[in-house]
């Protein structure tokens, strides 16, 4: 828990443009990956330097940054490691999180300084688990996602206070156990385990029998489809209470490969859902259908609860399809303002002047404005930003403040 009583609120970053995001729309704490070692190595992930700065900024604001360096690490690798602790020694984060018992020892024997987290990849499902890493010096332990609110309620009865619980609570669920998958190695030669996964479990399967090469089946449940390794996604916005009372001290939300927008409408989202039930439970069960609603706005693959309330079922799962429910798309983040209204601006997805869109402020605020007029990168008046990245200054009907993001809803059919 953190000192003013609240779990805290652990966000994804995929680069320093994202960390910053995080941080401004809610983060308690941003957990990012370098360039070597981490379990995302199709991430953008971050370089020394952009380390370095992500740091410096999240302290400034008074946010903590963790580094995942939880690959199942093979002999070839521990010279890396060790060498790789020794820079992250001088950088200074605020954690490492780590699965293999051997990367474990060397950060002891590199930077004891540094706390020491254990992954999820750890198969964390008993609190004997949890005594023996804090009996070796970890800090805190990532609970297996397979674990129900009532074991890891069991869990925080048998361990010391100081011992904390971090669970992930919100993002995409893996097939295998603990996210230990070997489809990707077998199909792809792609290790999974090592930060490569090619996400096997969203393919499309079918059955070939021996015999009848070419004669494919389709694997079906009724005229569902046959996506039958592809589960829903965790979302437990509207069960705040039910986590804070199991005891778990670290809200997690996957997504380290995703867009500054999806960090942003999540934290925000959860950030306010939290604020809300330690400030009144009534004021946070009135507003559940609001959660759910902004939640609902960044890409996701329908919700479920996962683990927490019992087995999964096949409502877990999404059978006829492998796609993304998504209402928004990302435009880009507010930069800053010149004295003429103009907003700097990075595009990632082209829009024109006459279109409406939104601005999110990191406070929860939506406001709905007009592009009014786009200049390009040597101040030529242009309709629209058709390149990617393409540097602009735009002025909107409002203006917003730097760091809001800007974003556009989809076009119903």
């Amino acid at each position: 828990m953190l000192e003013n009583g609240k779990p805290e609120l652990l966000v994804p970053a995929s680069s320093l443009e994202v960390l910053r995001v995080a941080v401004i729309y809610g983060a308690d704490a941003v957990y990012i990956g370098g360039e070597m070692y981490g379990l995302r190595a199709k991430a953008k992930n971050f370089s020394m330097e952009d380390m370095r700065e992500g740091i410096s900024f999240a302290h400034a604001h008074g946010k903590r940054v963790f580094v995942t360096a939880n690959i199942t690490a093979h002999n070839k690798d521990l010279e890396g490691v060790r060498a790789y602790f020794e820079e992250l020694k001088e950088i200074g984060p605020d954690a490492l999180i780590i699965s293999d018992p051997g990367v474990f020892m060397i950060a002891q024997e590199v930077c004891p300084e540094i706390e020491v987290h254990i992954s999820t990849q750890s198969n964390n499902v008993n609190y004997a688990t949890y005594l023996f890493w804090k009996k070796l010096g970890a800090k805190r332990v990532v609970s297996a996602r397979e674990l129900s609110i009532d074991e890891i309620r069991g869990i925080r009865e048998r361990i010391p206070d100081d011992l904390e619980i971090e669970t992930f609570v919100h993002g995409a669920m893996c097939i295998s156990y603990s996210g230990r998958c070997l489809l990707s190695n077998y199909f792809t030669g792609r290790d999974a385990n090592l930060g490569a996964c090619t996400h096997p479990c969203r393919w499309k399967y079918y059955i070939m029998e021996e015999n009848r090469p070419g004669e494919y089946l389709p694997v079906e449940e009724n005229e569902r489809g046959t996506y039958i390794f592809n589960s829903k996604d965790l979302c437990m916005i509207e069960h705040i209470p039910d986590l804070v009372t199991a005891g778990i001290d670290s809200f997690k939300i996957e997504g380290r490969m995703k867009t500054a927008l999806y960090v942003a409408d999540v934290a925000r989202t959860y950030r306010q859902a939290i604020d809300d039930y330690f400030l009144s439970p009534e004021l946070y069960e009135s507003k559940k259908a609001y959660y759910m609603e902004e939640i609902s706005k960044c890409t996701y693959r329908q919700y479920t609860t996962g683990f927490f309330y019992g087995p999964t079922t096949h409502e877990s799962q999404i059978y006829d399809n492998n796609t993304y429910v998504k209402r928004y798309t990302y435009l880009g983040i507010a930069g800053t303002v010149d004295g003429n209204g103009y907003v700097s601006m990075e595009q990632r997805n082209k829009f024109s002047v006459g279109d409406t869109v939104e601005i999110m402020k990191p406070s929860g605020e939506n406001i709905l404005v007009t592009v009014e007029k786009m200049l390009d990168e040597r101040g030529n008046q242009i309709e629209s930003c058709p390149h990617p990245q393409q540097k602009i200054q735009v002025m909107f009907s409002e203006t917003p403040d730097e760091m809001d993001l800007i974003r556009v809803k989809e076009t119903e059919e």
